[in-house]
């Protein structure tokens, strides 16, 4: 960023004065003590904050107190219904099969709409006060406009889309031209462009899309200028099925109906082989990288996982933080420390996979990744003024240190204390503005008691309680 860069003859309606500013920029350029302005939502200068003061004295400051200022966080891929009601209660020691047709079946079944849009206002919250400011949504089985509404509702940015799938014997399920004609439903509904929540169209993906389904998709989100998401190859049997059914490993079947490029995020990719590497890479196809998951669900990440290869080799990849039952935490500090870690430590190379590569992920090449990239992702003149402020009395920042360090290795969301999405400040000393906390809090315990209920599950925690 050059000094003094800056929008000329816009008055600011809010500056972030006195912190480090981490910009992200092509540059990499950290200001010391330094500060953003913002107008109408957008960044309209970033300088010393002496400098803003003395040319907007009258202004009103969110002064960062010597804290970090970063860009807002970017979770490609969280699962905003369904889990979040049950978080901690599907059991850890059963298998995929039995979480999923045990717990998400009828947990999904049993979800009101009211459940939809307050099980995505209770992630977005978290995500927020975890310093995420962009959310792309894994997929809603029933009320995406519901969806919608609690994220915006809480002032986060978001990507939302219906879920489908075409295949026979799955629940759900409906034909193609039905679960196109919802696809496109969210799309009139939540036009690009047209807010901070914008439609997808997404699919469940793995093996339970039709061919006519999957090309018939990705011609829908070419056609209508979106992003398009789905689940691919977290475990071996996705690549077992789809050799089954065609002879070829999922991306290269994918690659023959045309369903690859830049308009696509494949969530997990953990699974695959030298031909399907080059058909990612070469077809700039996007990956969202969830690796609690694949830990906390053994997965088979530390002994297939190519991520850190496909952000060397050029491709496009985001962090995500998956479900609450999975990835757990929507965190993506945590996420980008392991995502390096794991980048090292599988390598046994220490130069491999450093904290400023992996802080890109959750910031700047994360907003490359999901299609945003002239929007969020770096604090830079007329991009959208998304930003954190990490607490300067948090312990971690006791001492001053290369901020790629502590904001990776260092840190976590809980150094969070304000956070800005569009210039809007949604969270202040900790404390989400947007919503009643406590209220939420009592509404989210009563909805939980009553979905177990309508699903017909009793939870059975790992320790007794008397």
């Amino acid at each position: 960023m050059r000094p003094g860069l800056s929008m000329e003859g816009t008055v600011p309606d809010l500056l972030v004065l006195g912190g480090d500013v981490v910009t992200m920029d092509a540059d990499r350029a950290v200001w010391r003590d330094g500060g953003v302005a913002i107008a109408d939502g957008a960044i309209i200068a970033v300088d010393k904050a002496a400098a803003l003061r003395a040319r907007w004295p009258y202004a009103p400051v969110l002064e960062a107190g010597g804290g970090l200022i970063t860009p807002g966080l970017i979770n490609a891929h969280q699962h905003l219904t369904g889990d979040p009601l049950v978080r901690s209660l599907i059991p850890d020691r059963q298998s995929s099969d039995e979480s999923i047709f045990g717990w998400a079946v009828p947990i999904h079944g049993a979800h009101t709409a009211d459940d939809d849009e307050l099980s995505a206002t209770l992630s977005a919250v978290e995500s927020l006060k975890y310093g995420t400011t962009t959310l792309v949504e894994a997929g809603t089985v029933a009320h995406p406009s519901r969806v919608a509404a609690g994220l915006a509702g809480v002032g986060i940015r978001g990507a939302v889309g219906c879920w489908g799938w075409d295949v026979d014997n799955a629940p759900y399920a409906a034909p193609a031209d039905e679960v196109l004609a919802r696809q496109t439903a969210v799309l009139d509904g939540l036009p690009k462009g047209g807010g901070l929540v914008e439609g997808w169209v997404t699919l469940v993906g793995h093996d339970l899309a039709s061919d006519v389904l999957l090309a018939g998709a990705a011609d829908l989100a070419r056609r209508r200028g979106v992003g398009m998401t789905m689940h691919i190859s977290p475990t071996e049997a996705d690549v077992a099925a789809y050799l089954r059914r065609s002879g070829r490993r999922p991306l290269l079947h994918l690659a023959d109906l045309g369903v690859l490029g830049p308009h696509l995020l494949l969530a997990h990719a953990v699974w695959l082989d030298d031909a399907e590497m080059d058909a990612l890479l070469a077809s700039d196809t996007a990956v969202a990288y969830c690796p609690w998951a694949y830990l906390r669900l053994a997965q088979g990440v530390s002994r297939a996982g190519r991520h850190a290869e496909m952000v060397l080799r050029g491709g496009r990849v985001a962090l995500g933080c998956d479900a609450p039952n999975a990835g757990d935490l929507p965190d993506i500090h945590r996420a980008a420390a392991l995502a390096a870690g794991l980048a090292r430590d599988m390598s046994l190379d220490a130069h491999r996979f450093g904290a400023d590569t992996v802080f890109a992920l959750a910031t700047v090449d994360g907003a490359r990744a999901i299609g945003m990239a002239d929007r969020i992702g770096s604090l830079e003149v007329g991009k959208r003024a998304d930003l954190v402020v990490h607490d300067p009395k948090a312990a971690p920042f006791m001492v001053a240190g290369d901020p790629a360090l502590q904001l990776v290795w260092g840190t976590d969301g809980r150094s969070v204390r304000d956070v800005v999405v569009d210039g809007r400040v949604v969270v202040r000393e900790g404390r989400c503005l947007t919503v009643d906390e406590d209220a939420l809090r009592l509404e989210a315990r009563a909805s939980q008691a009553a979905l177990l209920v309508r699903a017909g599950l009793t939870p059975r925690g790992a320790w007794p309680v008397r």
